[in-house]
């Protein structure tokens, strides 16, 4: 275990969850599975507010004052490391690469990207654009989170939408599904191109946050000592496994491969065609399922669950405490780890002795 980690002043048994946390992903257990479990801190009272997306627009100060704050009035449980999920938004890489972002009147919390791709050949080559306001804000805002969280808090890496759904948000995603047939040449270079972004990218906020002070985590909050995210692409639910294994695979490996770690958010059944295609990526370790609104949920997709877990990847899920118990006696232990909350701290100490008694 790296005693050189800084242990988090919210986080009483740091070095106690690095431990377990390393043999989550070694694929082992203690006694019990890994489960991340939160609840109010008595005696504390939380500032109000919090919005995805926020610092995009507001003032950073007291935003970062009421995240600091609020990680103080958690009680963190478990595998649970505190932690702060910044975000601009699911097309914030589009926006890096030089796209402008839009926000609904309503006040709802969504964005959009604008497009600006009209020809591949012409802004070739895709790049970071290091001096455009929303790269510039969003490094500064991470810097000034890694300062105010330092020694009490993690700075989570961010939910980046690379690879193809990075191409899609500055193409259009009807269009980038046409230009594999109309411009493949073009298509396979912008692919590339974008590849080579990520590293630059996730280098960048690791230390503009200080993430190499305690260890990371990616927006799907899974703690590592070391370099771990979040990877995906959504844009594969628009092509088929041949197009998939041709142009967005390799970015998948690629992206798994610079990370110590990582888990992947597998969004819907329509990805479902891509599945051992996934499940052939050995360095992804973790899935996340996600059913979707309009679909059963989670309980009833024991069967895709098991059979993740017989291809050796681990499942996150959130869920209840109730739940938590439902799926522990389907799942193996081994390979689940659990995020869920309670109303107390001895409610949270409760659910995870259950889990130690219930292995």
């Amino acid at each position: 275990m790296n005693r050189d980690l800084q242990p988090l002043e919210f986080k009483d048994n740091f070095f106690e969850t690095v431990e377990r946390m390393e043999a989550f992903w070694a694929g082992e257990m203690l006694d019990r599975p890994a489960c991340s479990i939160t609840a109010p801190k008595p005696g504390t009272e939380p500032l109000p507010g919090g919005a995805y997306m926020e610092g995009a627009r507001e003032e950073f100060e007291p935003i970062i004052e009421r995240v600091v704050h609020n990680a103080g009035c958690t009680y963190w449980g478990g595998e649970a490391m505190p932690h702060y999920v910044p975000s601009f938004g699911p097309d914030q890489f589009a926006a890096w690469m030089g796209a402008d972002l839009r926000w609904s009147d309503s006040g709802e919390g969504t964005n959009w990207v604008v497009e600006f791709v009209d020809d591949w050949r012409r802004v070739f080559p895709l790049h970071i654009e290091t001096e455009g306001k929303w790269w510039r804000r969003m490094v500064e805002f991470m810097t000034r989170l890694g300062e105010a969280c330092r020694g009490k808090l993690l700075v989570s890496h961010l939910d980046l939408h690379s690879n193809a759904d990075a191409l899609s948000a500055i193409r259009t995603p009807a269009k980038l599904c046409m230009d594999f047939y109309d411009c493949p040449y073009e298509v396979d270079k912008a692919m590339r191109q974008v590849r080579g972004l990520y590293p630059f990218v996730y280098e960048t906020f690791y230390q503009a946050a200080e993430m190499w002070r305690s260890g990371t985590l990616g927006w799907v909050p899974i703690y590592h000592p070391g370099r771990s995210n979040t990877i995906q692409c959504d844009f594969l639910a628009l092509i088929s496994p041949e197009l998939g294994r041709k142009y967005v695979i390799p970015a998948l490996e690629e992206e798994a491969s610079y990370l110590d770690a990582c888990s992947y958010h597998y969004d819907g059944p329509e990805c479902l065609p891509h599945f051992d295609d996934i499940m052939a990526i050995e360095r992804i370790h973790v899935i996340q399922w996600t059913s979707g609104a309009r679909n059963k949920p989670d309980l009833e997709w024991m069967d895709l669950l098991k059979e993740i877990q017989a291809r050796g990847k681990a499942v996150w899920l959130s869920c209840s405490v109730e739940q938590m118990k439902l799926f522990h006696r389907e799942l193996r232990p081994e390979l689940a780890f659990y995020s869920t909350w309670a109303a107390t701290p001895q409610e949270a100490e409760a659910a995870l002795e259950w889990l130690v008694n219930h292995t």
